[in-house]
């Protein structure tokens, strides 16, 4: 049976691939330090169903604490594959003194995992980038060969990680994927993302925060799409650089509408001013991953709304 390492397997994506992979009788590593980043009861739910399969072993540690231990050469001596999910999230902490935490978090961990994983020839290294790299541009659809000028601090570390997974595909010929989500959501998501925060906020009763004029537009795509373009990376030809993303984009102003009739609820709005590192909009070109990864979005944005409500409704009124 072949191994899988998952970095960031409690987190909001890691766990459904974690769960995916399992589901498909993959055995499966998973690392996470738990950071406190959000409540680690809420990591906790996430890999509740993946903590009673016989074939997940959890691996709660720092990752550059393996790497120096050597514990991280032992865990990839049988791997097929490392799913690199870990990271420091947030584009709007990522400014200031928190910056250092980044830093470690997104560069200095990828590029241990790198020298590692090339080390003992594990044989496919897929990387979790983010549309945070192509920045604040008017060049819509974002296409994985435009100049990528990165708009916060955390879009300048996914990308340098990106550019350390490049660097081992050239020189080495170490097998990496990087791929690039677009805004992320469903079960699962991280409370500060913005569908966690507006639904949460609605079933509460109280207002949303908005932070812009809420035209500003997304390209939004379900987690259980962006499990199936991370899985297909596997065997993607070395060194690929690849969109995932949903079709779905859409202003903030209107995801605020569509909530409200879905939910049936008013849904009162706090406008706050635009905040530092925060695009005008993501819209991606999918065409490589569509080429590559046989990538085709299948959950549409009512459909995965609805069913982010309904974990959340669950998780709140049992």
């Amino acid at each position: 049976m072949s191994t899988a390492i998952v970095t960031g397997c409690a987190g909001f994506i890691g766990s459904h691939l974690t769960d995916r992979l399992l589901a498909d009788g993959r055995e499966v590593v998973g690392i996470d330090s738990f950071e406190d980043y959000y409540p680690r009861a809420m990591k906790e739910d996430n890999i509740a169903q993946a903590r009673d399969h016989e074939s997940f072993e959890l691996i709660e540690a720092d990752l550059l604490s393996l790497a120096e231990t050597g514990r991280l050469r032992e865990l990839m001596d049988d791997a097929e594959v490392v799913y690199h999910l870990a990271a420091q999230p947030g584009v709007r902490a990522s400014w200031g003194q928190e910056f250092h935490i980044y830093e470690r978090n997104n560069i200095m961990v990828t590029q241990a995992l790198l020298e590692t994983a090339n080390h003992v020839e594990v044989p496919a290294f897929v990387y979790a980038s983010s549309s945070s790299v192509y920045g604040d541009t008017d060049i819509l659809p974002m296409r994985e060969d435009a100049v990528c000028v990165p708009y916060s601090p955390y879009g300048v570390t996914k990308l340098t990680a990106e550019h350390l997974c490049r660097l081992y595909t050239r020189n080495f010929g170490f097998h990496t994927a990087s791929l690039r989500f677009f805004t992320v959501y469903g079960p699962r998501q991280r409370p500060d993302m913005a569908f966690r925060r507006f639904i949460d906020k609605a079933l509460a009763g109280e207002p949303i925060v908005v932070y812009g004029d809420g035209e500003q537009t997304r390209d939004f795509t379900y987690v259980t799409d962006i499990v199936d373009g991370i899985i297909a990376a596997a065997a993607a030809p070395a060194g690929m650089v690849a969109n995932l993303a949903g079709g779905s984009r859409v202003s903030l102003v209107d995801v605020i509408d569509t909530l409200a009739d879905f939910m049936g609820v008013a849904i009162r709005v706090d406008r706050q001013p635009r905040q530092a590192g925060d695009v005008r909009d993501t819209w991606a070109s999918i065409e490589v991953a569509q080429k590559v990864l046989n990538y085709g979005p299948e959950v549409g944005l009512a459909e995965g709304l609805a069913a982010e409500v309904a974990w959340l409704r669950e998780r709140r009124f049992g």
